[in-house]
């Protein structure tokens, strides 16, 4: 019975001791810690040191940070991402991350060319859209059509930068096929298109009428410019020597005169060609039917790139054919898997030769096959002219000139050309 009364004049009520109740031991925790006990119906909560507290492990693939052991918070290293952080006075200086040097900035780009002016298309040149275009007064302007584009596109294949002299060799087993005809037209087209110094010689060793194909202004030929070597320094020197068409094409013709024995021989050809190549940029060899005459040796070492003309006739294909298993037989075929294949006088109509296969078997042992349609002009024999071409021949020896051209090597042997 408690001693204490519960209030003034309050009587006195019994109260009841309750008996210690028992509940059933727990298992010890690690450690040997005493176990946990409830008080008043209240389970209480073991306490566990902090030395003893372990933090869950981080997600895999997320860096260890380091925890505040009060609130939990991630600590950043304040350097990790190139940050200055002065530090403890006793820490070491953290290392600086490697930041390499910014590229030089162009000045203004911005203000360039393209950038300030409005790209404007280029008017018709022919056509009925060149006749829209100035019925219009300038306001409907359809562009150039797509066989003039084209035309366009080879123009600037054509005009492919050069460095030093290039050496183009004409060649034939068989004569009559029209091989002294395409030297004239090749070089007459390079030499308009590009205007650069052209020349073409005539290296047969017998007559050869390269000459006949423009207007002479000289009677000297290649022996007068061998006897005179010593003394040609300038451009207007070898001038003196060649003739040159309306085309800007100069010919530097051969000895005509029967009455000579001496026939233009390998060393001459040399010889020419050291003068020539000092001061034009394409030198074209109209060489003569064959390839056994002693010309044949030196044409070969020195030309850049051979050019076989055949005609669209069987032993025409046949003969050029030949020219080809020669030239592989004799050490030449990286120059005939270079070579141009050169179908000239194809008629409009076909005839019974089938064109395709001929074609086809020279596109398998040359780089190119290029055909030239029958010309009326041309089959004159006499000066050309390209202004009387027919447009389909222009744009046929123009493509001839940029498949040339697509050969011409990034550097040459010579520096430049006088």
């Amino acid at each position: 019975m408690s001693d204490h009364p519960t209030g003034a004049g309050a009587p006195e009520q019994p109260t009841t001791q309750l008996p210690p109740q028992q509940y059933p031991a727990e298992p010890a925790e690690s450690g040997g810690e005493a176990p946990t006990r409830a008080f008043a119906g209240f389970r209480t909560e073991r306490r566990v040191p902090a030395s003893e507290r372990r933090e869950p492990a981080p997600p895999a693939g997320m860096p260890p940070w380091d925890h505040t052991p009060v609130t939990g918070i991630p600590r950043v290293d304040p350097t990790a991402f190139g940050a200055y952080y002065n530090g403890p006075a006793d820490a070491p200086s953290p290392e600086v991350p490697y930041r390499p040097e910014p590229l030089p900035h162009t000045p203004y780009p911005e203000l360039s060319t393209g950038m300030l002016l409005r790209p404007v298309k280029p008017p018709p040149s022919e056509g009925w859209r060149r006749l829209l275009y100035e019925a219009s007064g300038h306001l409907i302007n359809l562009g150039e059509s797509p066989r003039a584009a084209r035309y366009n596109n080879l123009v600037a294949r054509v005009n492919r930068p050069l460095r030093g002299s290039y050496r183009i060799a004409m060649l034939s087993l068989k004569g009559g096929v029209g091989k002294t005809t395409i030297t004239a037209t090749l070089g007459g087209t390079f030499a308009t298109i590009r205007g650069d110094r052209v020349v073409a010689v005539d290296a047969n060793p017998d007559r050869g009428t390269l000459s006949q194909k423009i207007p002479l202004e000289t009677t000297a030929t290649v022996r007068q410019l061998l006897q005179d070597a010593g003394s040609v320094d300038r451009y207007s020197e070898v001038r003196r020597y060649t003739s040159k068409g309306p085309s800007g094409l100069e010919v530097l013709a051969s000895e005509s005169d029967p009455g000579v024995s001496d026939a233009f021989s390998a060393d001459d050809y040399s010889r020419t060609l050291d003068i020539l190549e000092r001061f034009y940029g394409l030198v074209l060899t109209d060489c003569g039917p064959g390839l056994l005459h002693s010309v044949m040796s030196s044409v070969l070492d020195k030309a850049d790139v051979l050019i076989v003309v055949a005609s669209g006739s069987i032993d025409g294909a046949r003969s050029a054919s030949q020219t080809l298993d020669w030239l592989d037989a004799h050490g030449h075929q990286e120059q005939v898997r270079n070579s141009i294949a050169v179908i000239n006088a194809v008629r409009p109509r076909p005839g019974k030769v089938d064109m395709n296969k001929v074609i086809d078997h020279f596109s398998r042992r040359c780089r190119a096959v290029r055909l030239v349609p029958f010309d009326a002009h041309l089959e004159e024999g006499a000066e050309i002219d390209l202004d009387r071409l027919q447009r389909k021949t222009r744009e046929s020896i123009t493509e001839l000139a940029a498949v040339v051209a697509d050969g011409f090597p990034g550097d040459q042997r010579n520096p430049g050309v006088a």
